[in-house]
């Protein structure tokens, strides 16, 4: 049974892709929508190859993704915004879930375009619920995952034109091999990221004071 459920989810990725396919940039558009919000789907083997038939327009294909990613994002954020507080104060206790909030609010911007930025298999869903959760501002959070997700397919347009589709390949080939080790170097580094930032607040507010 379970087979034949994946094998139907795949089956339908095909179809949707082929209606998707000849809509250009807004297919596009619709298709990281899809992907932000719900169905995984391989995005930048996908963005890589309509970049190599339109290289010259590869910074529009990144725009558009960016623009899809932010509208279908709001899926997981407003599921963390209808429920995800009760969900977390499940496992911390209230004092510790107001600390939590306060800590994203101060740096929510970061929190969420820097998962953003990367490759997967980051669990960027996650930290779109977390947004949702501790009540990001829509703008903000939409701002941040369009600077996000731009900037990613931006580099990955650029290294296409330069080296071909098949670099996309190799680089999803080798983050997935060391999956583990990336999301704890990526986890690592918006955690000093975000504590260098709140020391330079603290800093601030102190000087001020």
């Amino acid at each position: 049974m379970k087979q034949k459920l994946l094998l139907l989810l795949a089956h339908g990725k095909i179809v949707l892709l082929g209606v998707l396919k000849p809509l250009g940039f807004w297919g596009v558009a619709a298709l990281a929508a899809l992907d932000s919000s719900s169905i995984a789907i391989p995005m930048d083997i996908i963005v890589a190859g309509y970049i190599w038939a339109d290289r010259k327009h590869f910074w529009l294909y990144a725009l558009m993704v960016g623009l899809g990613s932010a509208v279908g994002s709001l899926v997981p954020f407003f599921i963390g915004r209808a429920g995800g507080e009760l969900v977390l104060l499940r496992r911390v206790n209230h004092a510790k879930f107001e600390q939590m909030r306060a800590r994203f609010a101060r740096q929510s911007f970061w929190a969420v375009l820097i998962p953003a930025t990367m490759p997967p298999p980051t669990p960027f869903k996650l930290f779109a619920f977390g947004a949702g959760v501790f009540e990001m501002g829509i703008l903000p959070y939409m701002a941040a995952v369009f600077c996000g997700r731009t900037l990613h397919y931006l580099v990955l347009g650029i290294l296409t034109v330069r080296y071909g589709p098949q670099i996309v390949e190799m680089v999803l080939h080798q983050t997935s091999r060391h999956a583990g080790a990336m999301l704890l170097v990526a986890g690592s580094l918006l955690a000093a990221l975000l504590f260098f930032l709140w020391q330079k607040h603290r800093q601030k507010h102190g000087a001020a004071e």
